[in-house]
This record gives structure tokens, sequence and C-alpha cells, in this order.
């Protein structure tokens, strides 16, 4: 990787982190004072919302996003088709999510979830109005404005949140926190992106990039499908309450996991895209953001298995005890969530886009069955079982993407297992930790404690050149080297 590649991607790795932090970190710090006002049941209500608006914002996009990343040459044409294309879907969608929303209530046995998806559901055609500024920022690996955007609109959102939370709103203060935090976005995206659309629609244009991203439309579509799928059986067949604890645990497990993944998708995808043609280059690049990824991965996740009690007692309150169960399980699946999405970077970097339909259509047809078993027997049973299905699906993803780079399964595990086992070995101690008889506010900043300073000793013994690299880019960011 050149000296200038790797600046550029230490500095998108570094503003697109914070950007998450600023967004989804003060979103979540925000949650845990809303979780303390509000019910699991309400909790629960919006669950049930969100499932059908993940789904759409899926076919909103269409998978042209990530097909004007990926082109090189993208012009203005390209970004006022899809502009066009993703404003009139968004206004269709919202239509019909206005006309459905009864059948939905009627099917939860829900009678707030007519009005509430009526409101929630203007986030379709304002998350459209964003698509575009948002891509042409990430094309040019340009995080710092988006992070600015993301920190004033979490901020401001939050606090309309916690104010009529307080007031009684009840689940209408989450419904206000999600629509002004999305539309404060927009605006300020607009505000600092320079490119404006125009009346200019190519059919050309359409064809070349949905081409690529219909086959990315229809992935993500049966990926976020499969992912809501396990609220809409909670939500159908236990309680509000028991989708409020699920959907907790659930946003515990996004801090890291999905907003890592977020992070090492947003930067790498335009990067390694970049280089593309240079065989040798990609494959070293990709490397070392897989072990690199995967340490930080598979410490965090563990390590949050092993402190899940107490924090949750602590920061939300016995209330939400239920959900430390779920949260253990889901950790031990969302350690290999990004895994799974660098090893399909790959293939849309390629322009596979066929192999990846073909690789979720696959999956999911397997991972029917812990969704089965969770009807029958019970939630944590259909946790456990997508445990299984997280594992089977890695071996999938990198069966199917390494050949492209001549960088294959054996290889990968190889790369990822000492990190793996250090960071079982230190989950394990910060468990132990839990069998004294303290005080949980004693107990979470020991865990923790003991949780990094283990790591770093074994970590310095062992010369990992991922941890290494790590440790280089920390302090290149804290002494503002890179930035």
């Amino acid at each position: 990787m050149s000296d200038s590649l790797k600046n550029k991607t230490i500095k998108g790795v570094g503003w697109s982190f914070l950007d998450n932090l600023s967004s989804s970190g003060i979103t979540f710090l925000v949650g845990l004072v809303l979780a303390r006002i509000l019910t699991p049941e309400e909790y629960g209500v919006m669950a049930m919302i969100m499932i059908f608006i993940a789904v759409s914002t899926s076919i909103v996009d269409s998978g042209f996003s990530n097909a004007l990343i990926r082109k090189l040459d993208a012009n203005n044409t390209d970004y006022n088709t899809v502009f066009h294309f993703n404003l009139v879907v968004s206004v269709l969608l919202y239509i019909l999510l206005f006309i459905g929303s009864p059948y939905i209530s009627i099917f939860f046995k829900e009678p707030l979830l007519t009005d509430l998806m009526r409101v929630v559901g203007l986030v379709l055609i304002i998350n459209a109005l964003a698509i575009i500024p948002r891509t042409i920022f990430v094309r040019n690996v340009d995080f710092k404005i988006q992070t600015k955007i993301s920190l004033i609109s979490s901020v401001t959102s939050g606090v309309v949140g916690i104010g009529m939370a307080l007031y009684g709103y009840g689940v209408w203060s989450l419904v206000g926190q999600q629509l002004s935090r999305q539309l404060l976005n927009t605006v300020l995206l607009w505000i600092y992106c320079k490119w404006r659309p125009a009346l200019d629609f190519s059919k050309k244009a359409f064809n070349e990039l949905f081409g690529f991203g219909s086959k990315l439309l229809i992935s993500g579509l049966i990926d976020t499908l499969y992912k809501e799928i396990y609220s809409l059986v909670i939500g159908r067949f236990y309680t509000p309450s028991d989708l409020g604890q699920y959907t907790r645990a659930n946003q515990f497990n996004t801090i890291f996991s999905s907003n890592l993944t977020t992070v090492v998708q947003r930067v790498s995808y335009p990067v390694l895209s970049s280089i593309q043609n240079e065989e040798e280059r990609l494959k070293e690049a990709y490397r070392r953001v897989i072990k690199t990824t995967m340490l930080i991965t598979f410490a965090c996740m563990l390590g949050l298995a092993a402190v899940a009690k107490p924090l949750i007692i602590i920061l939300i309150g016995e209330k939400w005890l239920p959900s430390v169960y779920f949260l253990q399980i889901i950790c031990f699946s969302g350690m290999l969530y990004p895994l799974h999405a660098i090893n399909l970077n790959i293939l849309q970097v390629k322009g596979r886009s066929d192999i990846f339909l073909k690789l979720e259509i696959i999956k999911k047809i397997i991972g029917i069955l812990p969704i089965v078993i969770g009807v029958l027997y019970g939630i944590s049973y259909m946790l456990w079982g997508s445990v299984l299905i997280s594992i089977i699906s890695y071996y999938l993803n990198c069966y199917y993407s390494s050949p492209l780079i001549n960088y294959f399964p054996k290889d990968q595990v190889k790369d990822i297992l000492p990190t793996l086992l250090v960071s079982l070995f230190v989950a394990f101690i910060m468990w132990s930790l839990t069998l004294l008889d303290i005080s949980n506010f004693i107990l979470l900043p020991l865990q923790c404690f003991v949780g990094i300073i283990l790591s770093i000793i074994i970590y310095e013994k062992l010369k990992l050149s991922e941890y290494l690299e790590l440790r280089k880019m920390f302090l290149n960011i804290i002494t503002k080297k890179q930035f």
C-alpha cells in the first residue's frame, strides 16, 4: 500500500470512526437516558415500525450508491439519474406504507402503529434526498464534514427526544428523535455539498448503474429482511416487552459490531475500488484491513459479552435485565459480522454482484432454520441458531471471494486466529471477575481495566503486525499528525 493511499485510508478510518461515534455513539448515549424514562414495551412498538422502515430504505437506495462509488468516472448525469430515481421510489414507498399502516397495526395487534407509521415513514423521503450528497463525500473518502454533520444532528435530535420523553410523549419521543435527526442531517449535507440536481435523466446511465446495483439491491433487501425478521417474529409471537428487550440488546451490540463494520466498509470500499486492477496491492491492502479490523472486533465483542450484566444494570437499570443474556449471545454472532462485510466488499470491488446475490440467497435459505426454532422453542434458541448461521455464512463469503484475490479461507483463519485466541482468553478472565461478590459500580471498571491492561501486555509480547499498525495509527491520531 503506497504512503498516499495509506494516509488517505488512515484519515478516512479516523474521521469515519469519529462520524460513527458522534452519530451512533451520541444516539446510544441518548438512548440510555430514554431507556430509563421509557418502558421496554414502548421500545418494542418503535421496533415494529423500524422493521418496515429498514426494508423500505434498502429499496430506495437500490444499490445505486455503491454503484456510483465503484464507478471511476461517475459524472453529473449519473448523479442526477440516481437522485431522481431515489426520490420517486421513496415517495411511492411512503404512499404504500401510509395506505398499509392499518393492516400492519392489525398484524401486530398494536393500535398505535397506524399513526406512528404514517409519521415515521416520512424518513424515507428525507433520506432519499441525502443519498447523493453522502455518496459524493464517501467517493472522495471525505468523512470530516460528515462527522461534523453527524455530531450536530445527533446532539440536537437527542435533546428533542429526551425533552419529549420528559414531557410524557412516550413512544412519540422516539419518533421525534428519529425525524429530527434525519431531517437535520439531510439539510446540513445539502449545505456542505456543492453538487446540485438538474433535470437530467439518462436511460443509458440508469441501465449501466442498475446493472450492477440491482443485484446489490436484491442482496441488500434479502439481508435486511433477514435481519428484521427476528424482530418481526418476536413482535408477532411474543410481547412488545420481549421485543423491546431484544432491541435494546441488539443496540448495545451495534455500538461495536455494526458501527465498526460501517466504518471499515465506508473507507475500504472506495479505497480498494481505486486499486481494483492492481492485484498484489489489492490483496495486501485487503489482508491488512481484515487483520486490524478483527483484532478490534474480537476484543470489543467478547469484552462486551463479559461485562454485559453490570453494564446494563448500571446504564439502564434492572428492568432491562432480561436483555443481558440476549446481548451475550448476539455478541458471538456479531463478532463475525465485520468479517462477512469485508469479504463481500471484494465481490463488489471486483464487480461480481452476481455472486453477491447468489450468496445472499443461499445464506438466507439456511438462515430460515433458527427463525423456525424461535417460533417453536423461544428467543434464546433462535439467537444461538444465528451464531451457527454466522459461522457458516463467513465460510461461504470467504470461499467465494477468496479466489478473486488469492486469499483463501485457511489463510484468513490463520491471520485472525491469534487475535481471536487472545480475545477469548482476556474475555474469560474479565467474565471470571463477575464471580466476585462486589458492587457492579466497582466490578465494571475493574473488568475494563483488567481487560485493557492484559490485552496490551499480551500484544506487546506477541508483536503482531496488526497490533503494531493500530498502535501507530492511534499515536498518530492523538498527536494530530494525521488530521
